[in-house]
């Protein structure tokens, strides 16, 4: 098992929202509240954005382990800049048999997460979500979890997280975010079904106990794939090299290129927190590696 030093210095739940964005040229940038809905079987889904995240191509993140200028070479022939990488934070609605259902919860008002405008774009109004499913526990995926005054942004969802991953926020979360939250935390084992139609997976490596989720409707399905893949470029061309956001460098890789193998190989549908909103498309072969297809219903 290797550990990431960038992982254990800065991931903490503030990662993407905090000291990272402060000290090591991240950029968290608003965005204009947007939503996209489609169809999956009998469901509708909503693609919501929060965020965009800017990441330094400093060697640091991306190919901790490649050789100096292979991202930069990656990123020019994906026709993107070669110093920096531009993520999408995207959280993904279900409405699914009397539950309206959130895939994580977004980056939160003290970094001008849209997620609550987004969703009102879409005509939702916080109380109405009855399910918050946490992939895993970083701030960009939980921070969301409370409004601007310190109080729970959707006072009436039931919270959902793997059991390893909410022991794992217990002792390196935020103390306040814990506490707010405790009262309305499940926990589950990977593999469970947490929602009608949704069922989890599991993809630690990222964090302790990450993992994603599949929903499935009327022969439909889709998989979000949580944090197993970050970019929609480098992530997908060297599934291989290590990446400095992974508490555990080694399990994630493991992780990401079977999964990718699978999915590209499935040609199913998934939905990617971080690649280029809505992040709904396809993993494509693409030689020894893959890319991204976007695609929305």
């Amino acid at each position: 098992m290797r550990l990431s030093a960038v992982a254990t210095a800065l991931l903490s739940l503030t990662f993407f929202a905090g000291a990272a964005a402060a000290d090591d040229g991240f950029r968290l940038t608003p965005v204009a509240p947007t939503a996209q809905t489609f169809h999956l079987g009998k469901l509708e889904l909503t693609a919501l954005y929060d965020a965009q995240l800017v990441v330094p191509n400093d060697g640091k993140s991306f190919g901790v382990d490649a050789k100096a200028g292979e991202a930069a070479e990656v990123l020019r022939a994906a026709g993107a800049p070669a110093g920096e990488v531009t993520l999408s934070v995207n959280v993904l609605m279900v409405r699914t048999e009397g539950h309206i259902v959130l895939l994580d919860a977004g980056t939160g008002p003290e970094w001008h997460g849209a997620l609550l405008g987004s969703l009102k774009v879409a005509g939702v109004a916080p109380g109405a979500v009855t399910d918050i499913l946490i992939t895993h526990a970083h701030g960009d995926h939980v921070n969301g979890l409370l409004d601007a005054k310190g109080e729970l942004a959707f006072p009436n969802a039931k919270i959902y997280m793997s059991e390893d991953e909410w022991e794992w926020m217990k002792t390196k979360g935020s103390e306040q975010l814990v506490t707010s939250i405790s009262d309305h935390v499940s926990w589950f084992r990977p593999g469970a079904v947490v929602a009608p139609g949704i069922r989890s997976f599991p993809a630690e490596g990222h964090t302790p106990g990450q993992v994603g989720y599949e929903i499935s409707s009327a022969g439909a399905r889709l998989r979000d794939i949580a944090d197993v893949a970050h970019s929609s470029i480098i992530s997908l061309a060297k599934p291989q090299w290590l990446n400095g956001f992974d508490r555990d460098e080694d399990d994630a890789r493991n992780v990401r290129t079977t999964l990718l193998t699978q999915l590209a190989g499935s040609h199913e549908l998934i939905f990617a927190p971080h690649f280029p909103f809505p992040g709904i498309g396809y993993i494509v072969p693409d030689g020894k590696a893959f890319r991204w297809q976007p695609a929305v219903p």
